[in-house]
């Protein structure tokens, strides 16, 4: 199939290469020109705006940062509305609000496409081994177009409903991960602080009833899981701010449902705190540094 992949970010280039590995034929657009030459290397072909990449495609595939970018890539003179063919499958796979996602949707579907939205779980990692859980907010019809595809990017393929609930679905479990890992963060420096050994402490969160995969995958606390990035100075991962990015998106959708999200809002407030120390491009969990006593 030939796809037109537009975003190749951290996320977006390991989707592109095992679509490459996949055998389909992609026609590529970033503007990050190494990124473009090294998939250009494996196969892709090099587009010169998102209108050239989407236009002779069978399938859009979008993976931008901010929602900004997603109304520019579709909606501009260069965008891919003003090259796509009527009928082409097209879907969002960025981290937007419901709204934009929704809007933009509707801006597609008066040119004759079928556009829907499909947020991603399982970060940088799972983007690399294709094992990425894909949050899908579309029609029926477009899903069954779409999942074939997204099978060869993810193991989890979830149909969430009509397009912008794939959004919804996302920054409530990210509005949930911000806060659990705070909770973490809090209870293992507390028990630091009064002298239980950690690695004893996370043994007994982990097979009791605070265990979490902010705890027994991901914990905060260095030296505990030898995988997470607190194993390693906090590179790596799901970066502060784009933590900051998800709980911002998820309190301002709660602000415009009347929905309380008190954790949430503090949540926020914390990483925000965090970028402004200078810490925000560290892993998200790197927040448990704020609990723990300067050496």
């Amino acid at each position: 199939m030939r796809i037109a992949f537009i975003g190749l970010g951290n996320m977006g280039a390991p989707m592109a290469r095992n679509l490459i590995k996949a055998g389909h034929q992609l026609n590529l657009f970033d503007l990050n020109q190494a990124v473009l030459s090294e998939l250009a290397q494996l196969g892709g072909q090099v587009s010169a705006s998102p209108k050239d990449a989407a236009a002779g495609s069978e399938l859009v595939i979008t993976m931008l940062p901010a929602a900004a970018h997603v109304r520019s890539v579709y909606l501009g003179d260069d965008g891919v509305l003003a090259g796509v063919r009527p009928g082409t499958p097209t879907v969002d796979c960025s981290t937007i609000d419901p709204q934009t996602a929704r809007e933009v949707s509707k801006a597609a579907a008066a040119k004759g496409v079928d556009m829907g939205d499909a947020p991603v779980s399982g970060g940088t990692g799972g983007a690399a081994a294709g094992t990425l859980t894909f949050m899908v907010g579309a029609s029926a019809e477009l899903f069954a177009t779409l999942k074939p595809v997204l099978e060869q990017m993810g193991r989890n393929i979830v149909h969430c409903g009509e397009v912008g609930t794939g959004q919804i679905a996302k920054i409530c479990n990210n509005l949930l991960l911000g806060i659990s890992m705070i909770g973490v963060s809090e209870a293992m420096a507390l028990g630091n602080a009064l002298g239980i050994d950690t690695q004893v402490l996370a043994g007994i969160i982990n097979s009791s009833t605070g265990r979490c995969w902010s705890s027994d995958t991901y914990n905060p606390w260095p030296g505990i899981i030898e995988t997470a990035p607190a194993s390693r100075g906090y590179t790596g991962g799901f970066g502060a701010e784009l933590m900051l990015k998800d709980l911002g998106l998820a309190t301002e959708a709660a602000r415009q449902a009347h929905q309380p999200v008190i954790m949430g809002a503090l949540a926020q407030q914390l990483y925000q705190a965090m970028s402004l120390r200078g810490d925000g491009g560290k892993d998200f969990s790197a927040i448990v540094e704020g609990y723990r006593k300067k050496d």
